[in-house]
């Protein structure tokens, strides 16, 4: 046993220092980025945001509003090769949908299947999605992924420290992502006491991917789950995220999945996580016995329509870029400087400004 001293922060522990800024608009603020990768020979550009691989937000409506947005759907697992064969008859924008699987043997199978239908062709991504990319079984799993998927850029996660940042990416991932807990429909933390406070690990596993470099590319990260608000991603892309992703904020809207249910007179979405009861019981038929829920399931007030969240999102982004005199996203990290607060004064706040 032993224990770490040393501090670490989630985003509501810091808010960034404010800086002189040659910037006249928030129009000045390009949130574009480029990206070359350290296995795939893909390059990809696009605004560097995504959906959690969830039910409630990777779907086929929200991959239709996002694309032209060039911002990407990450979709769930659980629809059916049939489905994605109607799907694509209608769409076609690889570079900004990602294909999920676990290392069930059963999504291996069904990955093959997508190869053999020539499914694959249209992802750029392929994410490899496991609550815990400790095992040794899931870097086995890395390998064959990328023995199948040579072109693609594999996402793979989620791990939280630096070390096992760069043993994804040497085992054949593009992109690691980051993030155990941190979600709000993740009780990871709750019920096994396994965590690491979000922004640091953002900061620690992206120095250590960006690290790794070939003559193609660099390691990359995904920011994965914690994002409360706008100000999150943008914490997160300053501590060096390349890429965004998230749930919550994605999910209540009428492009999201879930069931909307009528109470009280009012309308809610459902939203829960891929690794709660709800999960477990509708996709696979039951929970097995071994498993306790890591998730949990809660309704969120209906939101409607996703393009003024999508503004709204995309326009906080730009103001921090014009507060802090980053032209650039890619310029947000060099241009930071994180201020420690009170963290009990921010809650208060948060929780005064949102009503809750």
């Amino acid at each position: 046993m032993r224990i770490i001293e040393e501090t670490k922060l989630d985003y509501q522990d810091v808010l960034l220092r404010p800086k002189r800024s040659t910037l006249t608009s928030r129009k000045d603020v390009d949130l574009e980025r480029e990206f070359t990768f350290y296995h795939s020979p893909k390059t990809w550009k696009g605004i560097p945001i995504m959906t959690a691989n969830m039910a409630t937000c990777g779907t086929f409506e929200m991959a239709q509003v996002l694309a032209p947005y060039k911002m990407i759907t990450t979709f769930h697992k659980y629809y059916t090769v049939e489905q994605f064969e109607e799907f694509f008859k209608s769409f076609n924008n690889p570079d900004y949908v990602a294909y999920t699987l676990g290392i069930r043997d059963e999504d291996f199978e069904k990955l093959k299947i997508m190869q053999e239908k020539d499914l694959l062709k249209h992802f750029s991504f392929i994410c490899l999605d496991v609550p815990n990319g400790y095992l040794q079984k899931f870097l086995d799993a890395i390998k064959m992924v990328r023995t199948i998927c040579k072109e693609h850029i594999i996402i793979a996660g989620n791990v939280v420290t630096n070390e096992m940042a760069e043993e994804i990416i040497l085992a054949g991932a593009d992109i690691v992502k980051v993030g155990i807990g941190p979600g709000s429909a993740c009780t990871t933390r709750r019920q096994t006491g396994v965590g690491y406070p979000q922004l640091s690990a953002v900061i620690e596993c992206g120095d250590a991917a960006h690290g790794m470099s070939n003559s193609q590319g660099v390691g990359r990260i995904i920011a994965d789950g914690g994002q409360q608000f706008p100000s999150c991603v943008a914490k997160a892309f300053c501590g060096g995220a390349d890429f965004n992703m998230f749930g919550s904020m994605f999910s209540g809207f009428e492009e999201s999945g879930g069931n909307l249910i009528e109470k009280d007179g009012k309308q809610f979405k459902e939203y829960f996580g891929s690794s709660s009861n709800k999960a477990m019981e509708e996709f696979y038929g039951k929970k097995d016995s071994h498993r306790a829920s890591e998730g949990r399931y809660t309704l969120i007030p209906f939101k409607g329509s996703i393009h003024n969240f999508i503004q709204d999102l995309l326009g906080s982004l730009r103001s921090t870029g014009t507060y802090i005199g980053a032209q650039f996203l890619k310029e947000f990290p060099k241009r930071a400087t994180f201020i420690r607060v009170n963290r009990q004064l921010t809650t208060y706040l948060e929780t005064f400004d949102t009503g809750k």
